[in-house]
């Protein structure tokens, strides 16, 4: 089945990235000569199973936007811009949202990870990706994680579901967005049984999810990824020197 995309592009450029790059939106700062959001949407237009495409941000953005793509006014947070997607593809039975800031992102990673949502029943996926598979294409990267009984992983920047469910889960949504960086805290949403766990590293993929479901009234499921590409963003310095390089030896490689 094929699914529609909200690609989420609404940050100011005022963390970490505002000390390398002058640009009012962290959406438009330049990577190898090409505005970071245009690798996802060339990667989200390259893939077969995805049909429209909505970006969520400002509209000095509409004349990046490719063919068939809609722009939506961003608001103020991210979980307002979430809504806001929600809602331009209310009539959707899927969604994919995915963040502007992963300037990695190619095909290959989206339809393994659409593949891998079809073959599971429920109503939201999210994607994890092992320590071990990060450091092994993006090695020296530093990244969030959280150990569980079955390993170490790292969230990834998209996530599959239906934007009646995320218009209809505003509430957790805020709290999951504040704490997404910080999993303790996200911890001490899932209750004191659950902190007690993390913290010995007992705690397992099967026990977050099922709690994690409890909580959002429906059915979620984490789904790993072999693709660190999906977890890789662009949020700091070190980052984006990181995409510069890598993506810059693309370039010339193509150019050759």
């Amino acid at each position: 089945m094929k699914v529609d995309a909200i690609v989420l592009a609404g940050a100011p450029n005022t963390g970490k990235l505002q000390e390398v790059s002058p640009e009012a939106y962290e959406a438009v700062i330049p990577v190898a000569g090409k505005p970071m959001i245009s690798y996802v949407l060339d990667a989200l237009r390259s893939t077969p199973r995805i049909k429209e495409i909505v970006v969520v941000g400002p509209e000095t953005l509409r004349e990046l936007m490719p063919p068939g793509a809609r722009l939506v006014k961003s608001g103020s947070t991210l979980t307002e811009n979430i809504m806001r997607g929600a809602e331009a593809l209310k009539n959707s039975p899927q969604v994919l949202v995915v963040t502007s800031d992963i300037p990695f992102i190619h095909k290959e990673a989206i339809e393994d990870f659409l593949d891998r949502c079809a073959d599971l029943q429920a109503d939201l996926y999210y994607p994890i990706i092992s320590k071990e598979a990060n450091e092994q294409v993006f090695p020296g990267c530093i990244r969030t994680y959280v150990t569980l009984k079955e390993g170490t992983f790292t969230g990834g920047n998209m996530v599959l579901s239906t934007p009646r469910l995320l218009s209809n889960s505003k509430a957790l949504v805020e709290k999951v967005v504040i704490f997404r960086k910080k999993p303790w805290r996200l911890a001490r949403l899932l209750g004191f049984s659950f902190v007690l766990k993390f913290f010995l590293k007992r705690l397992a993929l099967a026990e977050l999810e099922k709690r994690a479901s409890a909580l959002l009234g429906v059915q979620g499921v984490a789904v790993i990824s072999p693709y660190p590409e999906i977890g890789t963003d662009v949020d700091k310095p070190s980052d984006l020197e990181l995409a510069q390089r890598l993506m810059g030896a693309v370039r010339d490689s193509q150019e050759a």
